[in-house]
């Protein structure tokens, strides 16, 4: 899922070049926030949604080090959503270039799973890929 509103890219480039740290880490908020409202949708009620694994791509410059700042966008905002408990396990990967010149893009693995008190055990992954 890439950062977009509306159909929109919020911006291009890659992280190191023409695209801050800053910029990018609010980027890869908005992309997992896509992400996950997509997973949403197959929730239904006395279910929740329990993310397994986050991959957050940068389209960076060769010497850019601080992909896991980046990454941390994205992981802030699952934690506001379910708590700094339920982080999934994490990547941060830096590429050359990403779809449409978009400086970030994650990869969510999730999980519905039945609600606290709901048919517990039951389970069904759903992976909201690039």
């Amino acid at each position: 899922m890439t950062p977009r509103v509306d159909g929109r890219l919020l911006l291009t480039g890659r992280v190191g070049d023409d695209v801050d740290v800053l910029r990018a880490r609010d980027a890869a908020a908005v992309a997992v926030g896509n992400a996950l409202a997509a997973a949403r949708s197959l929730v239904a009620v006395g279910e929740r949604l329990r993310c397994a694994e986050l991959i957050v791509y940068v389209a960076c410059t060769a010497d850019f080090t601080e992909l896991s700042t980046v990454a941390d966008g994205a992981s802030d905002v699952i934690a506001a959503e379910f708590g700094s408990d339920e982080l999934p396990a994490r990547s941060a990967v830096g590429v050359h270039a990403l779809p449409g010149g978009s400086p970030v893009e994650v990869s969510l693995s999730a999980e519905v799973v039945a609600a606290p008190g709901e048919r517990d055990g039951e389970s069904a992954a759903v992976a909201v890929r690039p």
